[in-house]
């Protein structure tokens, strides 16, 4: 039993290194590289995000409009319940910096391992997942509590 958990922390981890090389680009595939690319790839964002506040200082009124409005990231989350687990789609029109993070935060507060996932960081925002209940949370978690996680960590993202 303790060389099973091993091999499924492994996998678990293996699992969010891909998850990791897929959301910041990176062609690498060994661990090491993929977070020196990781790593480039959040110091570009922040870059990003710092001219964005710039321009948005200076910006027009339109600016100040879109920055105060109730919903400034629209988006759809749908979860279907899987025989093991849920189909999670999650779909913005725009992207915000650590939104992926946020969701996959809490995909793990939910005790949910992701098994399999397309995304694509870029405007629009796009993540197709499915995700299994780890162990003793079978019974907690229910389709709309899934939802309700991630709709609250793409809120708290922006």
């Amino acid at each position: 039993m303790d060389s099973t958990s091993k091999e499924r922390k492994k996998e678990d981890l293996y699992q969010k290194l891909q998850l990791l090389r897929v959301a910041t680009h990176s062609a690498s595939m060994n661990k090491a590289s993929i977070i020196v690319d990781a790593s480039k790839y959040i110091e570009e964002l922040k870059y990003k995000v710092e001219e964005l506040n710039q321009e948005s200082s200076t910006g027009s009124s339109t600016m100040s409009q879109v920055s105060s409005a109730p919903n400034p990231l629209p988006v759809q989350v749908t979860v279907e319940t899987l025989q093991k687990g849920y189909l999670i789609n999650v779909f913005s029109e725009k992207n915000c910096p650590g939104l992926l993070v946020s969701i996959l935060e809490a995909f793990e507060e939910l005790g949910l391992d992701v098994l399999d996932a397309n995304v694509s960081c870029a405007d629009p925002f796009q993540l197709e997942a499915v995700g299994e209940n780890q162990g003793s949370n079978t019974d907690s978690v229910d389709a709309q509590v899934v939802q309700n996680a991630v709709l609250q960590a793409i809120y708290n993202c922006t």
